[in-house]
């Protein structure tokens, strides 16, 4: 499961079985760090997560920024609350990405921004398991390979 953290807004998205495909799954409405943590707490048991990653909007030029450190704050409440593993994910200029996708798919401007969010989201977590694919596993200890 992967979250794009926004302000307003909290893209949700899973991957298939095979984890090989993500999709969108929902988009939640942000109320505060502790009812949204909650939220996606209920989400990640209902549909049986086995990890959860979540998209920071680091700057540009790699430094944290003040929503970077918001969502960084929240991590660290997941982390406390979860009872599974919670990686972060570098996701800048994924807004931009699902939006122009959106765009090209041909959603209308006006639903794309109640769509942008969980389209942020699912490109989170399929660079995510692409860059798993992508990392050969490391042989077991004693193996021959």
């Amino acid at each position: 499961m992967a979250l794009d953290v926004g302000e307003v807004r909290i893209g949700v998205a899973l991957s298939d079985e095979t984890e090989t495909l993500a999709s969108t799954l929902t988009t939640l409405k942000a109320v505060g760090p502790r009812r949204d943590a909650q939220s996606v707490a209920a989400l990640a048991r209902e549909h049986a997560a086995g990890e959860l990653v979540v998209g920071v909007p680091y700057r540009l030029d790699g430094s944290v920024g003040p929503q970077a450190e918001r969502v960084l704050a929240f991590v660290e409440r997941l982390r406390r609350s979860l009872r599974l593993p919670v990686s972060t994910w570098d996701e800048r200029l994924t807004s931009v990405e699902a939006a122009q996708r959106l765009a090209a798919a041909g959603v209308k401007r006006r639903q794309r921004r109640s769509r942008i969010d969980g389209a942020a989201a699912a490109l989170i977590l399929q660079e995510y398991l692409d860059s798993r694919r992508a990392t050969p596993a490391a042989p077991a200890p004693g193996s021959d390979a």
